[in-house]
C-alpha cells in the first residue's frame, strides 16, 4: 500500500501531491490494478490533512481513469502507467540510489540533488517528450 508524504513547503497543493504520488506508484509497480488505496481516514491519521482534501485527488484519479471508488469498500487501482521495465526492483533503480547515495556523502541536500536531477532530465527529455 502506498504511504504518502505531504510537504508543505513545496508550493505544490496538497491534493496534487497525492495524485503525483499515486501516479509514480503506479508507474514503479507498487501499484498494480486490483490494490487499494488507502482510505481518506488513513490518510488523514497519517498526514493530518484535510479529509476534502484526500477526496479531491482520489476524484481526479478516478477522472483520469486511474482508480474507481467502490461504495463500502474503498477506491481501488483499475489501471496502470508502468511497464515491465519500470519496476521498483530494476537494475537502473539500483543505479540511481547507489548514485543518490554518492550524491549525499559528497555533502548535496535534498534540494541539491532535485535541481541537478531535474538539470539533467531536461537535457535529456526536452519539455514536450513523454
Amino acid at each position: 500500500m502506498v504511504e504518502y508524504r505531504i510537504d508543505r513547503r513545496s508550493g505544490v497543493a496538497t491534493y496534487v501531491q497525492i495524485v503525483q504520488q499515486t501516479k509514480q506508484a503506479l508507474r514503479l509497480g507498487l501499484l498494480e490494478p486490483g490494490d487499494r488505496l488507502p482510505t481518506a481516514r488513513e490518510v488523514v491519521e497519517a498526514t493530518a490533512i484535510n479529509p476534502n482534501t484526500v477526496l479531491k485527488a482520489y476524484r481526479e484519479l478516478e477522472r483520469e481513469g486511474l482508480v474507481e471508488a467502490r461504495r463500502g469498500l474503498g477506491t481501488f487501482v483499475r489501471a496502470t502507467l508502468g511497464t515491465g521495465a519500470q519496476a521498483a526492483d530494476t537494475p537502473l533503480r539500483a543505479e540511481l540510489g547507489a548514485w543518490a547515495a554518492r550524491a549525499r556523502s559528497a555533502g548535496l541536500g535534498r534540494e541539491d540533488v532535485d535541481a541537478f536531477f531535474t538539470a539533467v532530465l531536461d537535457e535529456h527529455f526536452p519539455k514536450g517528450d513523454q
